[in-house]
Formats: C-alpha cells, structure tokens, sequence
C-alpha cells in the first residue's frame, strides 16, 4: 500500500480533492473520500462538479441506491461500498481501510502532529510505501523542505 501524506498549506483539502479524483480515475481506479466532518463532504462534492472545468468527476454520497456504481463516493466512514481501492482521507484522520492500494491523507497545518505520529506507526508496517507533498505556490513538491 502506498499513502501519501499531503501537508496542506494554501489549499483546503476541498480545492486538492479534484485533481486527485481525476488522476485515480484515469487510472482505472474508484475512489473513497472520507471526512467525519458533512460541511467538508459537501464542499468536496461541489467541488468534484465545479473545479475542473474540462472535466467531469461523477459522485455520490455513501447511503444511496447506487453507492456501488459510483466512481467516487463520499462517506464519514471507511467502507467502501463502490469496490474503491483509493481512499482520500479527506479531514487529516488516519482510518485502516483493508484492501486499499493507495492512500491519500490530507492534512492542515494544525494536525501535522497526528500526521507524524501516522507516518511513523506507517515505517513500521511492511509493504507500506510513504510519500510526503508539500504545498508550494500553486505546485506540489515531495519531500520536506
């Protein structure tokens, strides 16, 4: 499994979400994006219709009739009922999510803590690949500064 860290320094995770959904779905991926905050799930949604023009990100909301059909689906907990393999954690809270191939843990400068304290337990696990991006400008960098 390989987890990126996005520390998010100019952009909500709200703004990040979008390009990341593109990029698993043109992967051939599905993609679970999760937040305990509703706010924050509604912002993501509005944002996967609105933020990339030129393309078209279909989702829904976990609960629905047809949560298994959807490309991305957005919950408050980690069950992916749309067979995803991908999963945005979308408010910066580590959840273990078994059969997962890609994680993306979006996370503010206010839980950098809980975010070190993951990467950490996450060196220990075998077969755990790490990657940290940092938020320059309008551009993502990898590594720490």
């Amino acid at each position: 499994m390989r987890v990126d860290f996005y520390q998010l320094s100019r952009d909500p995770a709200e703004l990040v979400l979008p390009r990341l959904a593109q990029g698993t779905l043109g992967a051939g991926e599905r993609l679970l994006v999760v937040s305990e905050d509703a706010g924050q799930l509604g912002r993501i949604s509005e944002a996967l219709w609105t933020r990339i023009p030129e393309s078209f990100l279909a989702h829904g909301m976990a609960g629905g009739e047809h949560d298994a059909r959807q490309p991305i689906l957005l919950s408050h907990e980690p069950l992916p009922a749309n067979g995803a393999r991908y999963l945005a954690l979308a408010d910066g809270v580590w959840r273990e999510f078994d059969g997962a191939s890609r994680v993306f843990l979006l996370f503010p400068p206010e839980r950098i803590d809980d975010a070190r304290a993951t990467w950490r337990m996450l060196g220990t696990r075998e077969g755990a690949e790490r990657k940290y991006w940092r938020q320059e400008g309008g551009k993502w960098l990898e590594g720490p500064r």
